[in-house]
């Protein structure tokens, strides 16, 4: 009975929590609906809350760490993607069955909270709009031609010259003149096509590959001329980081395959590159480049 009763004081814990994560989300989003959805969504985590507390006896504190971090994770990837986190997480920890079944047969009310986790919270959060994720496919644009195009330029190059700082100095002119060509490509698109904030969705896809050129150039902006291996090894490394963290993303985000779209996007990647050394390769044996 005492271990049921800390689990219990471990879900009036979380219960809580997620209620003044909620709260503090809704006070900074704009859209009434949103707000009105966030707002349900609160009070039925106060009220699982309080279900729990008439069997502990006891208040509990939130955990202000995890409030103050998923609030912050709101402001920088959007509040769709916090909540859906924490859906998933809630996903993970009911999936203890052998425990909620005693906690059942002690606790009657713990089978309707469980469904209200399972079902309740899926349909308020399937309600959300959040504004910038109508954006994301423009931000999809960017980041897929930035890493493939880019990452592939600076593995050519790299060959090609042999120093760091001179594919750093092409490689970003080039790359300049990508980020103009998508903004305007896309605004031009979506205005084509009557799709409303062409401007944003233009702005969404340049900001993507401007962001993307300036990670992948960076370690050969900071290494000495001489050592292109290692700023090679290390925008590799950014690339897989960089598909992984926003493969991963889009999948909470957007209920996506996480697996199937990483390898896809890890897979055309790696062939660019592979092609493009290729490339850089023959430029240097067979044009005698030499810088």
């Amino acid at each position: 009975m005492d271990k049921m009763l800390k689990f219990v004081k471990k879900l009036q814990k979380r219960e809580i929590t997620e209620q003044n994560i909620i709260l503090k989300i809704k006070s900074s989003v704009k859209g009434e609906r949103d707000r009105k959805i966030l707002e349900e969504m609160a009070n039925e985590e106060g009220k699982h809350y309080n279900i729990w507390k008439s069997y502990t006896k006891v208040d509990v504190k939130p955990n202000y760490f995890a409030i103050n971090w998923f609030v912050f994770l709101s402001h920088l990837l959007g509040y769709t993607f916090v909540i859906k986190f924490l859906e998933n997480m809630t996903d993970d920890f009911l999936k203890d069955e052998k425990t909620f079944k005693k906690l059942i047969e002690l606790i009657p009310e713990a089978s309707t909270i469980l469904t209200d986790e399972l079902n309740h919270k899926v349909e308020f959060i399937e309600l959300i709009d959040e504004e910038r994720l109508k954006f994301v496919g423009s931000i999809i644009l960017g980041l897929n031609d930035a890493l493939i195009g880019i990452s592939g330029t600076l593995v050519g190059f790299t060959f090609a010259y042999q120093n760091t700082h001179f594919t750093a100095m092409t490689t970003l002119i080039s790359g300049m003149a990508a980020v103009f060509s998508m903004t305007s490509s896309e605004y031009l698109s979506s205005r084509a096509e009557g799709k409303p904030h062409a401007v944003r969705s233009g702005l969404s896809t340049g900001l993507a590959y401007f962001s993307t050129l300036v990670l992948l150039i960076l370690p050969y902006c900071l290494l000495p001329k001489h050592m292109y291996i290692e700023a090679l090894i290390i925008m590799l490394a950014m690339v897989f980081v960089i598909i992984l963290a926003f493969n991963y993303y889009i999948s909470v985000a957007k209920d996506l395959p996480f697996r199937r779209r990483f390898l896809e996007m890890a897979i055309i990647t790696s062939s660019v590159m592979i092609l493009s050394f290729l490339i850089g390769v023959a430029v240097k044996k067979f044009l005698g480049v030499d810088v």
